[in-house]
């Protein structure tokens, strides 16, 4: 998209010196973030916000090289500032104080937790910085309402490249400027699948990914798909084809053949749609299968040997997670572009499912604990039977039972008010009302 991306970078850095970036959190993927940053010309990472992960953020800064004098603890906007100006890096409790620094251009939430990142979203807003969101499951909920905040603010609002959504949101693009239909759009499942899975049963595995459990977890009970997949829909326009979705056990040469209608020997019953496969060769990718609208073009496509036709798959094969988010910071400064937003009105939404009978007075915990998992739908679907938003479910008390599978709703759980996300959400949705009652009238 940028062909001298690089040039630009380097001559950003001889005029005004590296781009500053503040990270928050310090798990898995922000520690891939601090020694990626590390390894980069143009770029350095100045400040860190932590409130459980102290001890993470240190070993994470010390494993980019860098020595133990590196790490300074700041819990104001002016030492951050002081901190970053000795060319060390300022470790934080405040995000605030990371916001208001004068030093950092654009912040990056590593979090992955949905309140935590709508507060640092609207931190970093409110002290004019771009804000990365590698947090889909806080985009998802109220990107629209942070994307609106940010636009008035001045400053650039986007996901972050390297998560399948931004990928396989690359591919649709591609395909639409050369005037393509897009069929279907997702990725390739990197985990095992299995609904019903929790963290105890992968703790081994876990600790040997250094990853968190829970978050393990999301991925193999299909969270983590559902949330990526009703990102990318709503950044598209493309749409769930059924609750859920398909996930067909369809390899690499076999996508074009499934993902079709089913007039035509596929599985979808509309075309323009989100799914993933479980199926081989696809992981750790990401897919469009498109239809070319000229006879000539298909035919070159056969001849480049992209398929048979008429429909063929474009694939990436890889991609690379919090080691591409990096660029994304980069081209909010450069450029002030995001890579990925959603739209200004959503088609699909991501509820919440139970994955064990749930008594009234349970409190819900965590995605990726034993309670729910994640599940696709069309959004006018889930609004019409007040399926809760999934980035609204933790903390929410069941006041009905709720069974296996069951959807949990505005009638059988009362979420907490009290959070920033369920603040924002409220807002979005009675200004979606109010549009829909304009329309009607």
């Amino acid at each position: 998209m940028f062909p001298s991306f690089a040039a630009d970078l380097a001559e950003r850095t001889d005029r005004l010196g590296p781009i500053t970036v503040g990270l928050v959190g310090a798990g898995q993927m922000g520690t891939d973030l601090i020694v990626q940053i590390a390894l980069m010309q143009g770029m350095r990472v100045g400040a860190i916000a932590v409130r459980a992960q102290r001890q993470n953020a240190i070993d994470a800064v010390l494993l980019a090289g860098n020595s133990r004098a590196d790490p300074v603890e700041a819990s104001s906007a002016s030492a951050v500032d002081r901190t970053i100006d000795s060319g060390r890096i300022a470790l934080s409790t405040d995000i605030e104080a990371i916001a208001a620094s004068g030093r950092i251009e654009v912040i990056i939430d590593a979090t992955g937790h949905p309140n935590s990142g709508a507060e640092v979203a609207l931190a970093a807003i409110r002290n004019g910085k771009h804000i990365i969101m590698l947090n889909v499951e806080a985009d998802i909920t109220v990107g629209r309402q942070l994307k609106a905040d940010a636009k008035r603010a001045g400053v650039i609002y986007s996901g972050a490249a390297g998560d399948e959504p931004a990928a396989a949101a690359e591919l649709v693009a591609f395909a639409r400027a050369l005037g393509m239909s897009v069929v279907a759009a997702g990725k390739g499942k990197n985990n095992a699948l299995r609904f019903d899975a929790v963290p105890q049963d992968f703790e081994n595995e876990a600790h040997s990914r250094n990853m968190n459990p829970r978050v393990l977890a999301e991925f193999v009970d299909g969270t983590k798909t559902m949330v990526e997949m009703v990102a990318l829909a709503n950044a598209t326009g493309l749409v769930p084809d059924k609750p859920g979705m398909h996930g067909p056990r369809a390899r690499r040469d076999e996508l074009a053949d499934v993902f079709r209608l089913k007039s035509k020997g596929g599985i979808l019953s509309r075309e323009g749609v989100v799914d993933y496969t479980i199926g081989e060769g696809v992981a750790p990718g990401v897919f469009c299968v498109v239809e070319p609208q000229h006879a000539r073009v298909q035919e070159r496509m056969a001849d480049l040997h992209v398929g048979r036709g008429p429909l063929f798959t474009l694939h990436r094969p890889f991609h690379l997670t919090s080691l591409e988010t990096p660029l994304t910071a980069a081209r909010a400064v450069l450029y002030r572009r995001a890579d990925i937003q959603p739209l200004d009105y959503p088609v699909a939404e991501a509820i919440a499912v139970a994955k064990r009978n749930i008594a009234p007075g349970s409190i819900m915990g965590r995605i990726g604990e034993g309670d729910y998992r994640g599940f696709s739908m069309i959004w006018a679907d889930a609004r019409r039977e007040r399926a809760i938003p999934l980035g609204l479910v933790e903390h929410a008390r069941a006041v009905q039972p709720i069974s296996t599978g069951q959807k949990l709703t505005y009638e059988n759980c009362a979420v907490d008010e009290t959070k920033t996300i369920v603040r924002l959400r409220r807002a979005l949705d009675r200004a979606d009302a109010s549009i829909k009652s304009a329309d009607a009238a």
